[in-house]
């Protein structure tokens, strides 16, 4: 840490002037008759990503600084691929820049929101996971406490009259509408927070997953949670390049404050929404496919860790921590990090065009767009394999 001192003075001086630079540009947007013009100019969207992009690229460098000070810093280990303390906390850059925007969009004069109980849902529940991650990056929160947490958050979105509603409705049909909610929101929330191993990752993977989910809410007339997913997309554009960078390490990673929370804000929007006006299978779709890069990786370490005896019980999944995940394995056998990062953004691209095509697709092109997909995650599956027999020729 004496060593890391003057980079973290000098970074200082200079995030200052990047941090007063944004503050005042996001100022500007905030004044009533600039809000009024992008309103009426039919920008609402580029409004509210403005505002979370500029709060995020101003706040990171001094939640940075403010990480150092409380030593909310992630150092090295042998079970870690970073080379230096790096300082968490970025996901409170992240969280405000959201909540900030979300905010200023609900209250503009032009065309004031009515906040709903949906909303109060996703930002009571979110902010339950990100006070708790904050605890976490200082200090380390039991595994089974997080997800008994994450549980909670859950319940808040249900409470808040938001579930998936794939089961007719009745006594049987509502339970499992509420296990298969939480299920849902609770494993994409785990399985975003694995993501975030390597520098860029998790942030690029939430712009891709955003941008895509406002795509589709805007083409069903479903504007609110298009702005929601545009909050989410330009707050994490504003964070990347500090988190992601050439020829350089994560000046500040997201944390679990960070990851938890945009894990869990893009899977309720996910339930918040119907993402296809043809059928309830359709809906459901739509969202597994531009989230598809996140459940597979789930799924192949879950098969593959009870497979192969590393883990032999629920608790035993819930507490193991390994190099085992897809980013580690694409940068083995790609031979580089930002390159496994590049990879994994194109793949979760790729897919997400294929639910954006799937929505309007007659069923022969239906079948068709699903059956590339599976022949995508079959390549993808083989590409694995090889990285496994890779990693045990050299003694990984």
């Amino acid at each position: 840490m004496i060593g890391e001192t003057p980079n973290v003075r000098s970074y200082t001086r200079e995030g200052r002037l990047v941090a007063l630079t944004a503050g005042v540009c996001a100022a500007g947007l905030l004044l009533p008759s600039v809000q009024v013009w992008f309103y009426a100019a039919g920008l609402r969207w580029l409004y509210v990503l403005l505002v979370s992009y500029l709060i995020a690229v101003g706040v990171t460098p001094l939640i940075r600084e403010l990480a150092f000070t409380v030593g909310a810093v992630d150092h090295p280990s042998p079970r870690k691929i970073h080379q230096t303390a790096t300082p968490l906390l970025g996901g409170v850059a992240v969280y405000l820049a959201f909540v900030i925007a979300l905010l200023a969009n609900a209250a503009g004069l032009a065309d004031p929101l009515i906040v709903t109980e949906g909303m109060l849902g996703v930002l009571g529940g979110g902010t339950v996971l990100f006070l708790v991650g904050i605890r976490d990056d200082i200090r380390e929160v039991p595994a089974g406490m997080k997800l008994a947490v994450q549980i909670v958050a859950a319940g808040i979105v249900i409470w808040s009259g938001k579930l998936l509603s794939l089961f007719p409705h009745g006594l049987a049909g509502d339970t499992l509408n509420v296990l298969l909610t939480v299920l849902w929101i609770v494993g994409i929330t785990n399985a975003f927070n694995f993501f975030d191993g390597m520098d860029g990752l998790a942030t690029g993977l939430a712009v891709i997953i955003a941008f895509f989910m406002g795509v589709v809410a805007f083409q069903t007339n479903q504007p609110f949670l298009g702005w929601l997913s545009v909050a989410v997309m330009g707050a994490c554009i504003g964070f990347l390049p500090y988190n992601f960078g050439p020829g350089k390490p994560a000046e500040i990673f997201l944390g679990d404050s960070g990851s938890n929370f945009l894990g869990f804000t893009l899977a309720s929007i996910a339930v918040m929404g119907e993402w296809s006006e043809r059928s309830i299978i359709s809906s459901l779709i739509t969202p597994l496919l531009i989230f598809s890069v996140l459940i597979y990786d789930m799924i192949y370490l879950t098969v593959s860790r009870f497979a192969t005896g590393r883990v032999n019980n629920f608790k035993e999944w819930l507490d193991y921590v390994g190099k085992d995940h897809l980013h580690h394995r694409f940068a083995c056998l790609l031979r580089g990090r930002k390159k496994s990062v590049l990879f994994i953004c194109l793949l979760s691209f790729t897919l997400g065009l294929n639910a954006l095509l799937l929505r309007t697709a007659d069923a022969w092109s239906a079948v068709i767009l699903l059956s590339q997909v599976v022949c995508i995650l079959i390549i993808v599956t083989v590409m694995e394999i090889t990285s496994n027999k890779t990693n045990r020729r050299l003694g990984k």
